[in-house]
């Protein structure tokens, strides 16, 4: 109960900021010098908020269509030779630092939100891939003989028995993908894209504490809101699933 008061108290803060940042000027005040203003006002801190959030869903979307196809491929008798090579492809976003991907896509893609998205989405893919494949590969064998000799299909298995089995442990890896993107996903304001990097970065280059404070503190408290609610739905899969 105290754990669910206190993600009850870290969702109205985090709600009543967004929706009036200059209320909370008497908090953030004293982490300010030189008479800086105590709340960024540049942009709107709401529109950042729900356009890195966007971001992150797109990219964890993404990572995970393409991850779990890769996990079906290789757990299938066709494709279990092609696992190194698919470790290989997922391993690459956790190879080169998201930094250096945004480096490397600026060039390509020119400023904005396109390079932050395809380094999240790298940076994502591991994660989804490596629960999957365990999940895929983790079923009882006795279910999986059963679901045979009830004549169903490979389809079918995969479908309706291997799939809703693995979904707790596929959503574990999803749910590492989120946290992990939604604090990466920062640095995208370095290359333009609208995220509440934009106001760390303004409170760094203006040592302006309070800035740095409010970027940080509302990327924490969705990281915090984000992964219980993962969990959530993780504990409701796996009941479902009768594996809780």
């Amino acid at each position: 109960m105290t754990g669910r008061a206190i993600l009850a108290v870290a969702t109205a803060a985090l709600l009543a900021f967004l929706a009036s940042p200059a209320s909370f000027a008497p908090v953030f005040a004293p982490f300010t010098r030189n008479g800086a203003p105590a709340i960024y006002t540049q942009t709107p801190i709401l529109s950042l908020t729900l356009s890195h959030l966007a971001l992150v869903a797109a990219a964890v979307a993404v990572s995970t269509v393409v991850a779990l196809a890769l996990a079906i491929a290789v757990t299938r008798p066709a494709g279990r030779e092609f696992l190194p090579l698919a470790r290989t492809i997922t391993a690459v976003g956790q190879t080169f630092p998201p930094v250096a991907v945004l480096a490397l896509a600026v060039p390509i893609m020119g400023f904005g939100a396109g390079p932050t998205l395809i380094a999240l989405f790298l940076y994502g893919l591991l994660p989804v891939f490596e629960n999957a494949l365990a999940g895929l590969t983790g079923l009882p064998r006795s279910v999986t003989e059963a679901a045979r000799g009830m004549g169903l299909t490979p389809r079918q298995r995969l479908w309706q028995v291997e799939l809703p089995l693995a979904l707790p442990v596929i959503l574990t890896g999803m749910r590492l993908t989120a946290v992990i993107s939604l604090g990466t996903a920062t640095i995208g304001s370095t290359v333009a894209a609208r995220t509440l990097g934009e106001v760390i970065i303004a409170g760094l280059l203006s040592s302006n504490t309070a800035f740095v404070l409010q970027g940080g503190a509302v990327v924490g408290v969705m990281a915090v809101l984000i992964h219980a609610g993962f969990q959530a739905v993780e504990r409701l899969a796996a009941s479902r699933a009768g594996r809780a």
